[in-house]
C-alpha cells in the first residue's frame, strides 16, 4: 500500500484559505473533522473549520485526546462563538467529540492509523464507514479524498470509493484542487440536486 509521505508537504486546496488549508494537508484529523462537518454548509466553511476550531483551542493542529476529554458545554462554545463554526455548531460539536472519543478508543488517537495499515480500499472503506458521524457515502468521498490528495492508496481504492474515486471526476470534495474546480464541483452537485428533484 501507498502510504502519505511525512516528508513531503502535501498542499491541499479545499478551504480555499491558505491557513486552514496547509491544516489540512499536514494534519489528519483536520482532515477528518472537515469531511466530517461538510453537511449542510458550503464546503469551503466546513473545511475552514478545523483551522479555526485549533486557533480556538490555542493551538496549531488538532489533538483527539484534548477534544475528546474537553468539557462538552465548552467545547459547544468553541462551535458557537461568532462566527460559527457550523450552520448546526451545537450538534456538530458533539458530533466531532464522538468521533475524537471513537478515535482515541480504537486508535490511540491517531486518526491516520485509520488508514496507515489498511490493506485494501475495502478493508479501509469499512473502517471509514465504521467512523461516528461517517455513512456510506461520507466515506466513499473521504477514501477518495485520501487516494486522489493524500497518497494513501491501497489496493482497490478507487472501486471502493465508488463512482467518487473516478479519475478525471468532479462530484465531490476529492477533485476539489482550485477555484476552477470547486466551481465544477459546486455545478455537478447543484445539476445533480435539480436532477433529484426532477425524479
Amino acid at each position: 500500500m501507498t502510504q502519505s509521505n511525512k516528508s513531503k508537504a502535501i498542499t491541499l486546496r479545499i478551504a480555499q484559505q491558505p491557513e486552514a488549508d496547509e491544516l489540512l494537508g499536514r494534519s489528519p484529523l483536520a482532515a477528518m473533522i472537515g469531511m466530517l462537518l461538510d453537511q449542510q454548509v458550503p464546503m469551503e466553511w466546513a473545511f475552514s473549520g478545523p483551522f479555526t476550531l485549533a486557533q480556538r483551542m490555542g493551538s496549531d493542529d488538532l489533538d483527539a485526546h484534548e477534544i475528546a476529554a474537553y468539557a462538552p458545554e465548552a467545547f459547544t462554545e468553541l462551535f458557537t462563538a461568532k462566527p460559527a463554526l457550523h450552520r448546526y455548531p451545537g450538534s456538530m460539536a458533539k458530533r466531532v467529540q464522538q468521533l475524537c472519543q471513537f478515535l482515541v478508543a480504537e486508535y490511540g488517537g491517531d486518526a491516520s492509523a485509520v488508514w496507515s495499515d489498511a490493506g485494501t480500499g475495502a478493508e479501509l472503506l469499512k473502517r471509514l464507514t465504521a467512523l461516528p458521524g461517517f455513512g456510506a457515502q461520507k466515506a466513499q468521498i473521504f477514501l477518495a479524498l485520501l487516494g486522489k490528495q493524500l497518497d494513501v492508496r491501497p489496493t482497490g481504492w478507487r472501486a471502493a470509493a465508488g463512482p467518487y474515486g473516478e479519475a478525471g471526476s468532479h462530484r465531490s470534495v476529492a477533485d476539489i484542487t482550485g477555484p476552477d474546480s470547486l466551481a465544477k464541483v459546486r455545478a455537478y452537485k447543484q445539476e445533480a440536486k435539480a436532477a433529484a428533484k426532477k425524479s
